[in-house]
């Protein structure tokens, strides 16, 4: 009697699940989050209001072909209007939509240079103490306490005031200023996130057995503890670049900020606060608080939106 041999018929699901490219065995933390993200209406909203924002801020040309810097006086606090000027005029006769577009620049230079060098300075320090551990992990955890105590506005107005801005600085002065002192008080959030992060991911297996197999410090870290450490740390610095732009506006606002030459909203806020402004001309005030409140809000919910994509609890 013949053999008879039996091919086994395997499923097309099993063999998905299993196949070595293109199949869900491949899905990534990241490669879920993307899948994730394009499915929330927040993050599209969220992403369309930045791409504008970041055009205003890199082409305004696009947006307006007014000078910012030229002033009519014969037209100081005039209303707005669709013929002559959107936005209305300030008290000096600048134009109020030409000064809210440019302004976008200063703010969002500030915002992102501040949160790039947190995420480089404090997910660098959380990443080594948490990696060494023992008494380096202690001297900068409690280093970072230090400056943990201090409020970011409350220490903007302690430094700059000490190191004031002046009308006529550099443009990279007076920027570079306001995002160093930030950067100084707000690097110790970012420290913590990334030493729990990575405290984390460090005992995990694969980590163990690169060790194993002899790696580097450095090629544990680069290769194996940040690419899985990394997702909470670009949670809060998103969220946080937010809160940067708020704060300068704040610090603008209260006169030790920006200054000119640069061109912010928290200066113009600062300027159509003045006695009677805001009843006579309200326009300058409502337009680059509106702009101001919209990329803060723009920032936060696409934090919001990241944060939820990467946390598996919140699916």
């Amino acid at each position: 009697m013949a053999e008879t041999t039996v091919t086994p018929q395997v499923d097309q699901s099993t063999a998905a699940a299993v196949a070595p490219s293109g199949g869900p065995a491949n899905r990534s933390l990241w490669s879920d989050a993307w899948r994730e993200l394009r499915r929330n209406p927040i993050f599209w909203i969220s992403a369309v209001l930045i791409a504008i924002i970041l055009l205003m801020a890199i082409v305004p040309q696009l947006f307006t072909q007014t000078d910012p810097n030229f002033a009519d006086l014969r037209r100081a606090r005039e209303s707005p209007s669709f013929d002559r000027a959107w936005f209305g005029m300030d008290q000096q006769g600048y134009d109020v939509y030409a000064r809210t577009i440019y302004g976008a620049r200063s703010s969002l230079i500030v915002g992102l240079l501040t949160t790039v060098m947190t995420v480089i300075i404090g997910g660098g320090i959380g990443t080594i103490g948490a990696y060494v551990g023992g008494w380096v992990d202690a001297v900068l955890s409690r280093i970072g306490e230090i400056f943990f105590a201090i409020p970011l506005i409350l220490g903007g107005l302690l430094f700059l005031y000490q190191f004031p801005n002046r009308a006529g600085d550099p443009y990279l002065q007076l920027v570079g200023k306001v995002v160093l002192v930030m950067v100084i008080i707000a690097w110790p959030q970012t420290a913590r996130v990334m030493r729990s992060s990575v405290l984390q991911v460090k005992p995990n297996d694969y980590v163990q057995a690169a060790r194993a197999l002899g790696a580097s410090p450095a090629r544990l870290i680069i290769q194996h503890i940040l690419p899985n450490a990394a997702a909470p740390l670009i949670v809060v610095a998103t969220i946080n670049l937010g809160v940067f732009i708020a704060t300068e506006g704040t610090l603008s606002f209260l006169g030790i900020g920006l200054q000119p030459p640069a061109i912010s909203w928290g200066q113009a806020i600062a300027d159509a606060s003045g006695l009677g402004l805001i009843r006579t001309a309200p326009h300058m005030l409502l337009f680059p608080s509106l702009f101001l409140s919209i990329t803060v809000l723009a920032f936060i919910m696409l934090g919001d939106a990241v944060r939820d994509a990467l946390d598996p609890k919140l699916r």
